[in-house]
């Protein structure tokens, strides 16, 4: 049976909406915090989307940096810093992929990390997902019962359906009325200086690159494997596709954008099947940047949150249930060092941590079979 590269249907659509959760609040921080001209952010994210959905024809998330966009917004940078971090991973990505050093760290990463990583961003997506709810606790609840009556649905998906509510909620509250005017608008040629780039590495850039490594590169290309086994994509060209994008989108008001094993969650778990999705998504994103750049902080705000945080929720769920295929105790007690390890600190020394744990139980077992 041949697999399908491109579907354009309602479950495919409601597909593209799997990932809105770790979009809106950050994009939300890039625009009304940073000051990012809202229009070059979502048509150079929507281009992004729609280019990937045609070289992969698979779903692939393209999502902020979330380690650059947290400092951003928290330190106020001026967009101009923004462009300049996005251009100084764009260059470490394409270092990554032309050197071969992330297939060197692929190969040294065993799947107990991989399976790790993967669930304490299940678990923070749920602890973030109850944050969002907690604003709205009987509409969060009622989401989570849509999710799961019509997640299968052909004919109204439940992502398709909860942003029909969200929408409609929206609408009865009258906060239509209080958002600006459509309006056409285009993004314009952005710049930043190389003084820029080195201080936004200092002050973020080194700190995303760990992050980037295991969630976006490494986890993404092996959930890619367990959900399309026919169509494989390796890390390297996960770093190339990361390296090229932030070269090339800073000069056009972009913000860093990466992948990620919690955004290709969300897309498969809401219906995403084929490059269709990556397209449909990018068709979307580059008309709201077209027409609603005035308003779409505001649409983005409005929007209840506890809707988001059910479909975070459901996916954070999801990425959990990874944990089944670890059956060795050695490997379970490295994804278990990893998961601690992470919540307690971070991501990136829970890779780090995890790795030694899991060479040093090899080298063990290993020196135990040759006595």
């Amino acid at each position: 049976m041949k697999i399908k590269s491109f579907e354009f249907n309602l479950r495919e659509l409601a597909g593209s909406m799997g990932d809105f959760g770790t979009l809106f609040p950050l994009a939300i921080g890039y625009i009304a915090v940073c000051g990012i001209n809202p229009s070059g952010l979502l048509i150079t994210m929507g281009l992004a989307n729609i280019i990937t959905g045609f070289v992969y024809r698979i779903p692939m998330p393209i999502e902020p940096m979330k380690v650059i966009a947290v400092v951003a917004i928290a330190q106020h940078w001026a967009p101009s810093m923004v462009y300049a971090s996005g251009f100084a991973m764009g260059i470490i990505w394409l270092i990554f992929a032309l050197t071969g050093i992330i297939d060197w760290i692929a190969k040294l990463t065993p799947n107990s990390i991989i399976r790790g990583i993967q669930i304490t961003l299940g678990i923070l997506l749920v602890v973030e997902a109850f944050k969002m709810i907690s604003s709205w606790w009987l509409l969060g609840i009622f989401s989570i019962f849509i999710v799961l009556l019509f997640k299968n649905n052909r004919f109204a998906p439940a992502a398709i359906v909860l942003i029909t509510l969200g929408i409609g909620i929206m609408f009865i509250k009258g906060q239509f009325q209080q958002m600006h005017q459509p309006a056409i608008s285009f993004p314009y040629f952005t710049s930043f200086t190389f003084n820029e780039v080195w201080q936004t590495l200092f002050l973020a850039g080194f700190a995303q690159i760990p992050l980037t490594i295991t969630n976006a590169t490494i986890s993404t290309s092996s959930l890619i494997k367990t959900y399309w086994p026919e169509k494989p994509v390796s890390e390297r060209k996960l770093s190339w596709n990361q390296g090229i994008m932030n070269i090339i989108i800073p000069f056009f008001g972009g913000m860093p954008l990466c992948h990620g094993a919690g955004g290709l969650a969300g897309q498969y778990y809401f219906g995403a099947r084929t490059g269709g999705t990556n397209i449909i998504e990018g068709i979307i994103e580059v008309l709201m940047g077209l027409f609603l750049a005035n308003a779409i902080a505001e649409v983005f705000s409005f929007f209840p949150s506890a809707i988001i945080g059910a479909m975070m929720f459901m996916v954070g769920v999801e990425l959990t249930k990874f944990a089944k295929d670890i059956h060795v105790n050695k490997d379970i007690i490295v994804m278990t060092v990893v998961i601690i390890i992470s919540l307690i600190t971070n991501m990136a020394f829970g890779f780090l941590v995890g790795l030694v744990i899991y060479y040093i139980l090899k080298f063990d077992l290993l020196k135990k079979n040759f006595i």
